[in-house]
């Protein structure tokens, strides 16, 4: 790769839209879901992606659901999305997706009762 093209794409990796929140990993075999926050959605989706092709479980923590009803019955569904502002600080785009993750992790428990 030339030296002009890497650095043309070193620049747009470090001004692109970095885009966070909250996702849900979901198994239809037994409605089991697992809640997490992002700093980098599509990262995510994209490393999720690659466990479902390489079949290799995302996380220690569904591996029994994982082995017992397979990789296609495990989804990936994006819950809430924010984008980090340019006057936001990586620690302030970190506590606003964690104050985001609490929001619904109570949304959720309210809706199991």
């Amino acid at each position: 790769m030339e030296n002009s093209n890497r650095k043309v794409l070193k620049e747009q990796y470090k001004n692109r839209v970095l885009t966070g929140g909250i996702y849900r990993i979901q198994c239809s075999g037994d409605d089991s879901y697992w809640l997490r926050a992002s700093f980098d959605m599509q990262g995510s989706k994209n490393r999720f992606t690659f466990s479902k092709t390489t079949d290799s479980c995302p996380e220690i923590c569904m591996l029994k659901a994982w082995k017992q009803y397979g990789a296609s019955a495990f989804s990936f569904e994006i819950v809430e999305e924010i984008e980090k502002k340019d006057t936001q600080t990586d620690r302030q785009f970190s506590d606003d997706i964690n104050t985001l993750m609490e929001l619904w992790k109570e949304k959720l428990l309210e809706g199991d009762q």
